[in-house]
């Protein structure tokens, strides 16, 4: 009970974390639409991402690499006493993780040589400086993952191209939501046109909470639980506060880091490593301890100047 608590915490804050860039993007849309489609947005869209996307997402990932199970076999294996379904999951497993872990070590790779940022360890501005080299690190993080488990076993090596074409993809689409940000301010464009773009928004920028949440448990009832809660908080964020979070501004890296260990610890288990289910969320913690502190130093720098 004790672990299954610390993984739904855990799992909440790396949710809260991982989506502080959505919020901030939802509430800037928001702030040029009418009151009816704001409050039709805050209950409509929560529906949406937690029940239709953080809801079914991870649902349809396990059904996905058990295409042995039903539905709701998969739904509920991991509550199941069927000796059989246990061994389907845990068989599956890698896949998964291996998928799972190249989706997240690409997200922080990115981040750190290409995206902007305020750069809290002396290293960031250094492989900022050289982001052109992102792709070559990719490239080589990939085939190194894929020779080592193609010869293992070639399902879990190609879960490495599938978690690798998922990062891409999934990076196109949050580009192209920066590239229009502009447009969603535009107060001639209707608040219809923009609920809509603001729920494609939602949807891609939940990937990665979703795809993290299995460094922490491959129980999806766990994960129902953990990211539909952190969902929630980063609404209310979004509706109140996120003024107060953009002035930590080391946060998005502390979210960065864990996400990097996460990917990791994921690669790890998909390669025959045993990580304690407790690693992932004590690891999440630190991240953003350590990262909530930098920042809360800075606000006095910056008061005291």
């Amino acid at each position: 009970m004790a672990l299954s608590i610390l993984t739904i915490l855990g799992l909440c804050l790396f949710e809260i974390i991982s989506s502080v860039d959505n919020a901030i993007i939802n509430a800037e849309v928001l702030s040029t639409m009418g009151q009816k489609a704001r409050r039709f947005f805050l209950f409509w869209g929560i529906i949406i991402a937690v029940f239709l996307i953080r809801g079914l997402l991870p649902w349809v990932i396990v059904w996905g690499v058990n295409p042995g199970l039903g539905p709701i076999e998969a739904l509920t294996a991991t509550f199941s006493s069927d000796p059989s379904i246990h061994q389907a999951v845990e068989r599956s497993a890698p896949i998964l993780l291996c998928g799972g872990g190249i989706f997240l070590v690409f997200l922080f790779f990115h981040w750190l040589f290409l995206e902007e940022k305020n750069f809290g360890l002396p290293h960031e501005k250094f492989f900022y400086e050289k982001g052109v080299w992102f792709f070559a690190v990719a490239s080589i993080v990939l085939a190194v993952i894929i020779w080592i488990t193609i010869h293992r076993d070639p399902i879990v090596a190609f879960g490495a191209a599938v978690g690798s074409s998922a990062f891409f993809i999934t990076h196109g689409f949050k580009q192209n939501a920066e590239v229009k940000e502009k447009d969603l301010t535009d107060k001639k464009m209707s608040d219809v046109s923009k609920i809509l773009y603001l729920e494609v928004i939602d949807a891609t920028f939940s990937i990665d909470g979703v795809i993290g949440a299995f460094a922490f448990t491959l129980s999806v009832p766990l994960i129902l639980i953990g990211n539909g809660l952190g969902a929630i908080v980063v609404r209310q964020i979004t509706v109140g506060n996120i003024d107060r979070i953009k002035q930590y501004i080391y946060l998005k890296n502390g979210a960065m880091y864990s996400i990097f260990f996460l990917g990791t610890c994921m690669l790890l288990e998909s390669l025959g490593y045993d990580i304690p289910q407790w690693v992932s969320p004590v690891i999440t913690f630190l991240c953003v301890a350590l990262s909530f502190v930098q920042s809360l130093f800075n606000l006095k720098r910056n008061k005291e100047d």
